[in-house]
């Protein structure tokens, strides 16, 4: 046993079986806490379940490509231009997601080269540090609760009424957009709020709905449509 450790740990020799299959476990190990610590933290409409799982096998993809290589010059030159001809046009929307899967391939070329301390405290660091970052909502920064929209009759003012409920329900507002519908029998109303209570949309809604001519009202809250 003594001798497969020290064999892991020396990369000028020769890897053992024993050697290879910690290294992809470990690789496993680190990249599906990375998966689920992105699955618990993911905030937003457009999550795949083909990603969160190309994040666990693109970990150990890297850590078997730097397992073949090992110190050998003409290896990593072959598989170099191996991937060169390989073009991945997949793109991301988020940031974060493109991190995440770094994340993954770094840890994994960390396991590849037996480097297991630096991939397991950067599996707990990273981990750790999403964590924080998702629980103490660093970063945010909202003006404004949501979006909300109702349509009008053009022949009637209704400025007045409209002015009224907002004042008793938001903080703040502004008016996005006056909008033509209906060939201009009605007009489309559409203002930014910050609600006084963020608990309070269906009340605030209510009240829209209760304006004599009101119509198709509509409340968009700011968390769910920031991906549209």
């Amino acid at each position: 046993m003594e001798d497969v450790l020290r064999m892991m740990f020396a990369a000028d020799t020769p890897m053992p079986w024993q050697a290879v299959l910690v290294s992809l476990l470990l690789s496993f190990t680190a990249t599906v806490a990375v998966a689920v610590t992105y699955i618990l933290t993911y905030r937003g409409l457009s999550y795949s379940r083909t990603y969160v799982q190309s994040l666990v096998l693109g970990g150990m993809v890297a850590a078997a490509l730097m397992l073949a290589v090992g110190n050998n010059l003409a290896r990593g030159v072959g598989i170099l231009g191996t991937l060169a001809i390989v073009r991945f046009r997949s793109t991301m929307k988020d940031p974060r997601d493109l991190v995440f899967l770094f994340a993954s391939l770094g840890l994994g070329i960390a396991m590849g080269v037996r480097a297991f301390a630096v991939g397991l405290i950067g599996t707990v660091l990273f981990c750790g540090t999403s964590w924080l970052l998702a629980w103490s909502e660093f970063g945010s920064r909202q003006a404004y609760d949501g979006l909300v929209r109702l349509e009008l009759p053009s022949a009637a003012s209704q400025e007045a009424a409209i002015r009224q409920v907002l004042d008793g329900h938001c903080r703040r507002f502004v008016l996005v957009s006056l909008r033509e519908a209906a060939q201009g029998e009605w007009i489309e109303h559409s203002y930014q709020v910050k609600l006084k209570v963020p608990d309070a949309r269906a009340p605030f809604v209510a009240d829209l709905e209760a304006i004599p001519g009101s119509r198709a009202v509509s409340f968009y809250w700011q968390e769910a449509t920031m991906d549209l």
